[in-house]
């Protein structure tokens, strides 16, 4: 028996999204992100898998599900790097880049703790401020800055 016959295949996406080269730690997360956590599609979730670049990385595969570039660059507060694959009749047919989205809204919670948001049901609300090396959040309300752990 040769190593491959050890090797579990997962099956090909007919049509759908593949988000690949995700922080491992950040998988669960981008699942959030998404609101796919009760998506009805199926859903196959890679984590800890090897990478070149990266060296562990997660992949997201959604059957039949299709995203606005707004609802993928929300991932680029978590996974800048990660690649975005449609797939159709079996084929990648776009490969997309995440861009940081100007604003941000609901995702993080505002590190201070006399901001409305952590005492009132006000949805968050985020400018980003990427200075190349991190990014930071600005909240709409106290203008308070939160650093991107504010998402975890």
């Amino acid at each position: 028996m040769t190593h491959t016959d050890k090797e579990l295949v997962v099956s090909a996406l007919e049509n759908g999204t593949v988000l690949d080269h995700i922080p491992a730690g950040m998988v669960f997360k981008a699942l959030e992100i998404l609101d796919l956590m009760d998506e009805k599609n199926q859903i196959t979730i890679g984590i800890n898998l090897n990478s070149k670049l990266f060296g562990k990385k997660g992949i997201i595969k959604i059957a039949d599900r299709f995203f606005k570039d707004e609802e993928l660059n929300k991932l680029a507060l978590i996974a800048p790097k990660a690649t975005v694959n449609i797939i159709r009749n079996f084929k990648v047919t776009e490969k997309k880049k995440l861009v940081m989205p100007h604003e941000i809204e609901g995702i993080a919670k505002c590190m201070n703790p006399k901001c409305i948001t952590n005492h009132q049901p006000v949805k968050t609300r985020f400018t980003t401020i990427d200075n190349g090396e991190e990014i930071s959040l600005l909240c709409h309300y106290c203008e308070k800055i939160t650093d991107i752990k504010g998402l975890y």
